[in-house]
């Protein structure tokens, strides 16, 4: 029976198509004779009288039309080796078996058909035609024919046997679930875990099928998951509903477990994350209505299982990954992103609840620091994803993960997250060891890749994650070198990674404590040598794909000692300069405030050095080693000396007004000036400098005192720390004026302004008056370019904001009303023909005013009027041109820079008087003008031809014969400067040199070649790149054009 029943079912197998069975399983979803549109709507009688009727007429046919003759032979074979008893008093049974047979006969219809297949060799003449199809693809109509069967069988076979807490109940997923939850009769054979049973095995095989598998785990998947935990893993010790209740055996427990576990690794793990958290947790809606408060929490063992099992997902290879993208998927995201992934990248507590997850160690881990090795590059990896939606997600998930971990595991953190994401840093320290190989020049230490990837990584989880732990603060410290040295390599060039290092640098300087983060300013600017820097072997340098690199350096030559000095030289400084760029960010929060104190305080210590304590013993009773050690540290004291003083001069330029945010840095401010006024007295070495410097810190102090600033009795105690100062000074300064308001301010401080002398009053109204003029100086710098109506709407609006301001913080709220000299500075302010003879003489009597902020703005008044066309100013035209040229000579900055514009201004409106005779200035020798008033001049006319722009070709040939006389002349400096301004003076001609063209050249081979200075050839052959830039293409043809009334090289 047995042989010939196996083959007709063979040849059954044979002939019998999909569509038969698909057929068949039509039938059995048909509405029947219900008279309803949709079983959805139908109720428990109408229910069941429609699956009887679905399944009377498939045995119908099976017994009457001979077409499915097949299908039955095939259908009957299965069903004899189906090990699950298929009738049943309960319809809903009876309905499930019968389609789980016909799946399973579509599985081995499939199979068959896909075996048989072979399909013929493609053509190449037509390349372009499509491949024969496989027999076993289904439609898509087909598709939707076998997703609603499953549906059914997954409806009727396993839902209804959950154990309460068990997955998501039916009542609670449609209408239609809640009546087939009603009709199911549990009492009835099989037992309920036997059909349970059934259904999962039977589905599981017909999912060994690589179409049917997914179409049953991306809808199914998690039902089905659900019923495994339950005949796996539930507890056997329970009440039985009869005695005759059947209960799986051990083998059937052991191979549903297995089933969960190989079902798990094999579908995709998004997908099992998310079900097993459904599981656990139940469904993600919040418990507000009736019906939902009387669902039952997942069972405590349910609970453990789907914890240990997510646990497994997460150990997993890219487990991290998966977690992750069940988590966020679920929540509406999608595989790439979705329409829901600003909603889900916005949603921090659900970063926080992945982060949790992640940071927890599972319990079947064999130690938390095996585990942490693990997950630790997975977390590392959620920074690199490239996909934008995705990977803001992921970051900041990561980013998450990274804080909670560092929190939580701050050792841990620091060696499995940290050390990997700032290794690159650490590899080029100057206290790591370098191995020999990779300490040949040239070598790459940090590839491009790997910096661009961790100064990314590094702001990420710094400034984005925005968490001052002590672990994050404490690794980043012995970096910052190496950071602040790529920062100021980036400003050289364009760079992708100089924002991130400047959003570094500022975050952490930020959130450093001010001790520290004064100490790590100091290794910045080079004060302090212990703080970890860049290795001295290794360099940045710019890398092939726009990124930066750190390589070994190459090996110096004899011939390159001079260009390797000038390259340190020029870093320093530009170390310095980007140091004063960070600290202008960093105004606010008051550190640069305190940083500005340091370096007045170190200021105070060079200018009290005794040069007699660097004395030391006769050379002839040291060794050449005491020797070279004393030199040593000579040149190392005045090396730091110069560095103090190039940092205050930045410092000084870079930082405005509002550097001082608080009484303690004002205060901390004037007590660092009267020490260096009084360490300047103890060395007999008082200077006019100091002493207006001492007046002006006394004065602010002064403006305090006046009720510039509301003072609490807190910042009466702050000034007390002034009392000893003070009186040093009244005891021994030579200036009665000085020793009179330190007696008074001290009787002011030490009565918390009870009483107040006259002193007081008038240095603070003297104080305040010269912050306005400077105020105004620096308002005319910013609004040179404005028309004259606005600017005086400016200038009363700024009047009236001062009347208005609140008597709060630092801002003044006395009157500023200028007197005596500063009143000339306001008429910059009016219209033209407004300044009258009286204003005038008197700008020009401050113009020589020995108080350098007074006479800057006298000539800054002066320029203002020329630049408005003043016709009173224009008139002195000779006059004017005398006080700026007088005043060019000056060695304050502030007012030779005045000069210099004033005479460029006044040169752009009567060029032909005044060009001359700045010529013959500039070509004069060293008897009558000193090097540095000619480059003054230099600076001057070059400003000229600035402002003359096309008619610059009228003062051609007097301006390229001055300059070429300059690089002839004795002065080096002079000589540079001649060429520096050719340079310039060709870029404005457009190169259209007449004929001097040949001059130029020969004096430029000339230079390069013989030249005995090395800043005179690098001038020359920066003129040499000027114009070689000029021709572009042109410089190497043989030919030189000519036309448009001169040679062009």
């Amino acid at each position: 029976m047995a042989a010939p029943g196996q083959a007709v079912g063979s040849g059954a197998q044979e002939t019998c198509g999909l569509d038969r069975i698909l057929e068949a399983l039509k039938l059995l979803l048909s509405p029947g004779g219900s008279g309803s549109s949709s079983l959805q709507v139908t109720k428990h009688d109408v229910l069941l009288a429609t699956l009887k009727s679905n399944l009377s007429a498939l045995e119908d046919k099976f017994l009457k039309d001979p077409q499915w003759k097949n299908l039955k032979l095939l259908r009957d074979e299965i069903a004899d080796k189906a090990e699950w008893p298929q009738n049943s008093v309960d319809v809903t049974w009876s309905f499930t078996s019968e389609t789980l047979l016909l799946l399973l006969c579509l599985k081995e219809t499939m199979i068959r058909l896909a075996a048989n297949f072979n399909p013929g060799k493609p053509n190449p003449r037509i390349p372009e035609v499509a491949p024969a199809l496989s027999p076993d693809a289904l439609s898509i109509s087909q598709q939707k024919t076998v997703q609603f069967v499953l549906q059914f069988v997954v409806t009727l076979g396993i839902c209804p046997y959950l154990m309460p807490g068990v997955g998501v109940p039916l009542r609670y997923r449609t209408e239609f679930g809640a009546v087939v939850q009603d009709v199911v009769c549990l009492d009835a054979a099989p037992d309920a875990t036997r059909r349970l049973y059934t259904s999962c095995k039977a589905l599981l095989n017909v999912a060994q099928h690589t179409s049917l598998g997914s179409l049953i785990f991306c809808h199914h998947f998690g039902d089905i998951a659900a019923g495994l935990c339950q005949l796996g893993f539930c507890p056997t010790k329970r009440k039985l509903l009869t005695p005759a209740e059947e209960v799986l055996t051990e083998e059937e427990r052991t191979l549903s477990r297995g089933a969960l576990r190989d079902m798990l690794d094999q579908v995709y793990q998004p997908l099992a994350v998310r079900e097993l958290l459904i599981l656990q947790g139940g469904p993600p809606q919040s418990c507000t209505d009736v019906k939902t408060q009387m669902r039952c929490w997942a069972p405590a063992w349910l609970r453990r299982l789907c914890g240990q099992l997510l646990s497994e997902r997460l150990m997993r290879p890219n487990g991290v990954q998966a977690v992750v993208r069940g988590i966020l998927e679920g929540a509406g995201a999608g595989a790439a992103g979705g329409s829901d992934a600003e909603v889900t990248a916005a949603d921090w507590k659900k970063c926080d609840l992945i982060a949790k997850i992640l940071a927890s160690c599972p319990q079947q881990s064999l130690s938390p620091e095996s585990y942490y090795r693990d997950i630790c590059p997975q977390i590392l990896d959620l920074f690199h994803f490239q996909d934008k939606l995705t990977a803001r997600q992921f970051q900041r998930v990561a980013t998450t993960t990274f804080i909670t971990l560092s929190r939580e595991r701050p050792q841990l953190a620091a060696k499995y997250l940290l050390q990997p994401v700032l290794a690159p840093l650490h590899r080029c320290l100057n206290t790591a060891e370098l191995s020999e190989s990779d300490m040949v020049p040239g070598t790459i230490l940090v590839t491009e890749e790997e910096l661009s990837r961790c100064i990314e990584d590094v702001f990420k989880v710094y400034v984005v994650g925005n968490e001052p732990l002590t672990v994050l603060m404490d690794s980043l410290l012995p970096v910052l070198g190496v950071l602040f040295l790529l920062y100021c390599f980036t400003k050289k060039s364009v760079s992708h990674i100089r924002s991130l290092c400047q959003e570094v640098l500022l975050w952490i300087l930020g959130k450093l404590e001010r001790k520290k983060a004064i100490a790590s300013l100091k290794g910045f600017a080079g004060l302090d040598k212990a703080v970890p820097s860049l290795h001295s072997l290794c360099q940045f340098r710019a890398a092939t794909q726009g990124g930066i690199m750190i390589t070994i350096k190459e090996a110096i030559s004899d011939e390159d000692e001079d260009e390797a000095l000038y390259q340190k030289v020029s870093s320093e400084q530009g170390r310095v300069e980007h140091l004063g760029d960070l600290l202008s960010h960093c105004q606010e929060c008051g550190l640069a405030g305190d940083f500005f104190i340091f370096c007045l305080k170190e200021l105070t210590h060079v200018a009290s050095e005794n040069e007699t304590e660097l004395k030391t013993e006769p050379f002839s009773s040291k060794s050449l080693l005491e020797l070279e050690q004393h030199q040593t540290l000579l040149v190392e004291g005045q090396e730091r000396k110069l560095l103090v003083l190039q940092l205050m001069a930045v410092l000084c330029e870079r930082m405005s007004e509002q550097i001082f945010t608080n009484i303690t840095q004002v205060v901390d401010f004037v007590a660092a000036t009267l020490q260096r006024a009084c360490a300047s007295l103890a060395h007999q070495a008082e200077s006019t400098v100091e002493s207006q410097t001492l007046s002006m810190s006394m004065g602010l102090v002064a403006v305090m005192l006046g009720g510039a600033v509301q003072l609490k009795s807190s910042d009466f105690a702050v000034l007390k720390q002034l009392l000893p100062l003070l009186e040093k000074v009244s005891n021994t300064y030579p200036e009665p004026v000085i020793q009179e308001l330190a007696v008074d301010l001290r009787i002011t401080i030490s009565t918390h302004g009870a009483f107040a002398t006259e002193a007081v009053s008038m240095a603070a109204q003297s104080t305040l008056n010269r912050k306005d003029l400077e105020g105004k100086i620096e308002e005319q710098q910013q609004t040179s370019r404005e028309r004259p109506t606005d600017v005086a709407y400016c200038h009363l609006e700024q009047q009236q904001s001062h009347e208005i301001s609140p008597q709060t913080g630092l801002q003044s709220n006395a009157p500023i009303i200028p007197q005596g000299v500063n009143e000339p500075s306001t008429t910059t302010s009016h219209k033209s023909g407004s300044v009258t003879t009286e204003q005038l003489q008197e700008v020009l009597l401050s113009a020589y005013d020995p108080q350098i902020p007074t006479r800057a703005a006298a000539l800054r008044t002066l320029s203002r009027w020329i630049e408005q066309r003043e016709a009173k100013a224009l008139e002195m035209q000779e006059k004017l041109l005398k006080i700026f040229l007088e005043n060019l000579e000056h060695e304050d900055t502030f007012v030779y820079l005045s000069a210099i514009q004033g005479v460029a201004l006044l040169s752009d409106i009567y060029p032909e008087k005044i060009l001359p005779d700045l010529l013959a200035q500039y070509d004069s020798g060293k008897d009558k003008h000193t090097p540095e008033t000619r480059m003054k001049v230099g600076e001057v006319l070059m400003r000229i031809v600035r402002a003359l722009g096309d008619m610059v070709s009228k003062y051609r040939e007097p301006l390229i014969h001055t300059f070429l006389r300059g690089v002839r002349d004795p002065d080096g400096a002079h000589r540079a400067s001649s060429l520096a301004n050719l340079g310039e003076l060709c870029q404005r001609l457009d190169f259209l040199l007449g004929s001097v063209v040949h001059e130029v050249t020969a004096c430029l081979i000339a230079v390069a070649k013989t030249d005995g200075e090395v800043q005179v050839r690098r001038a020359a052959i920066h003129v040499v790149v000027l114009l070689l830039r000029g021709l572009s293409q042109k410089a190497t043809e043989n030919a030189f054009p000519a036309g448009h009334g001169g040679s062009r090289l």
